[in-house]
């Protein structure tokens, strides 16, 4: 035991000096990140007439929710959510899908002039039509008001297909060998071999396919004009842009069959700041199960470029 007391590393100086810096500017990093979801939550909840006012800064201050209780009333919201959840769930399984047999497909040398198809890939990642021709072949398409437009143009995704690719040619070439001799084919070893080693590139994958579905409004903004399609962020940004109008609504809605109480009356900036939290809660409940993937899966798919 003594022996082993004398081999333990001796922080220097230095290191105590490095390792403070390093806590300092981490947490200042993670202070800078925390604290404006703290601000916008607890003016969310604080009495409106003082939010207006700009006096709630550090502390909530007459408690209440009616916020996200009338927020939660606007009508087609419901809807709007199924609409985000379905393309969210949906688009993610199948980008997924798409991106990661392609992206093995792409690994395989034997693959029929794999490098032309390759770089075909990659070329839309630094050019593309604009928006008219995407416009016009949406339209052409039939994907004007149609959900799979939320889906089929994100099935295959360039930038995650390099980071799987990448990822799957780092898997030592000795476990398909081994498969080959069992008779396993192409799908079997991709079901069975490949997908079950690449849990970490899969996860993170996840979190950029889940959180790009979630957070887009502008395929709902060019090819939507049938509000039942319609996707939760579309919709509240257009309460966004017409937050002035909304809280006069609710506003009235509330008043016109009880006592009205100033404090939990909505204000155009109560609704900025509701309308947000409302949007980014749901990522921030899910993303905290993948985070741990991410950074391995990241570095791990970015080797070798």
């Amino acid at each position: 035991m003594k022996g082993m007391k004398d081999l333990k590393y001796k922080l220097t100086t230095g290191d105590y000096v490095f390792n403070s810096i390093n806590y300092v500017v981490l947490t200042l990093f993670t202070l800078t990140c925390v604290i404006p979801f703290y601000y916008l939550f607890i003016n969310t909840i604080s009495d409106n007439t003082l939010v207006t006012k700009g006096l709630i800064v550090w502390l909530p201050q007459g408690i209440h929710f009616a916020n996200y209780i009338q927020i939660l009333k606007i009508d087609g919201l419901f809807n709007s959510v199924l609409v985000s959840v379905g393309r969210t769930v949906l688009g993610t399984v199948l980008t997924l899908v798409g991106t990661t047999f392609l992206g093995y497909a792409f690994s395989r040398p034997e693959f029929w002039k794999r490098k032309i198809w390759y770089r075909f890939v990659l070329i839309t990642m630094y050019f593309n039509a604009g928006i008219i021709p995407w416009y016009i072949n949406m339209k052409n398409l039939g994907l004007l008001n149609n959900f799979l437009a939320y889906i089929i143009p994100s099935i295959v995704a360039p930038f995650s297909l390099i980071l799987f690719k990448t990822y799957v040619e780092s898997i030592p070439s000795s476990l398909e060998e081994s498969a080959d001799m069992d008779g396993a084919g192409y799908m079997t070893k991709y079901a069975r071999l490949i997908m079950p080693l690449s849990k970490p590139i899969v996860a993170t994958l996840a979190v950029f396919s889940a959180v790009g579905q979630w957070n887009s409004f502008t395929d709902t903004l060019f090819l939507m004009t049938d509000p039942k399609y319609y996707s939760l962020q579309y919709m509240l940004y257009q309460y966004l842009n017409e937050s002035n109008a909304l809280a006069d609504s609710l506003r009235q809605a509330a008043a016109a069959g009880s006592q009205v109480n100033l404090a939990t009356v909505l204000t155009p900036t109560g609704v900025k700041m509701t309308i947000s939290m409302v949007v980014v809660i749901p990522i921030l409940c899910v993303y905290p199960f993948l985070q741990r993937y991410f950074v391995n899966g990241i570095m791990l798919g970015a080797v070798k470029g």
